[in-house]
């Protein structure tokens, strides 16, 4: 990654509905301008899923404009980071690419109190990243 230029990180799962859906608001909520994220899925579902939203929005993030969408060979090789939830070997990989594969349980058919740890870890795991690629995060300080 090029020292002067904006980090961009792409959140992948199967079906961009839930996890790669909340790690996406999380990013954009605490990267602001300083940062540019995407997300997509292997096979996007027909909408996010509900209980996400739900759970997104009690931590004031709204991702519920957000739509399932397939990731393209394009975004990938544009991408920084990759940060794969649960596609196993669907997910693609380049070379010289930086991947994480964040192992999480998939929100699909929980109800929202077994969907706010995964939330919680999410939003973990997008601020430690934010913080190794040297992003200022002033939305952290409004917790």
């Amino acid at each position: 990654m090029n020292p002067d230029s904006t980090p961009t990180v792409l959140f992948l799962c199967v079906h961009n509905a839930g996890r790669s859906q909340m790690a996406l608001g999380f990013f954009q909520h605490y990267a602001g301008e300083n940062a540019v994220a995407w997300s997509g899925g292997s096979e996007p579902a027909a909408e996010v899923n509900p209980q996400a939203i739900a759970a997104m929005s009690e931590r004031g993030i709204d991702i519920s404009r957000e739509y399932p969408k397939p990731w393209t060979d394009e975004v990938v090789r544009t991408a920084d980071v990759v940060v794969t939830m649960g596609c196993g070997d669907t997910c693609p990989v380049f070379p010289g690419k930086r991947y994480e594969d964040w192992v999480l349980a998939d929100p699909a058919g929980l109800e929202l109190s077994d969907i706010r740890p995964i939330r919680d870890e999410i939003e973990r795991r997008v601020l430690a990243l934010l913080d190794e690629l040297g992003v200022p995060t002033p939305s952290r300080a409004s917790r």
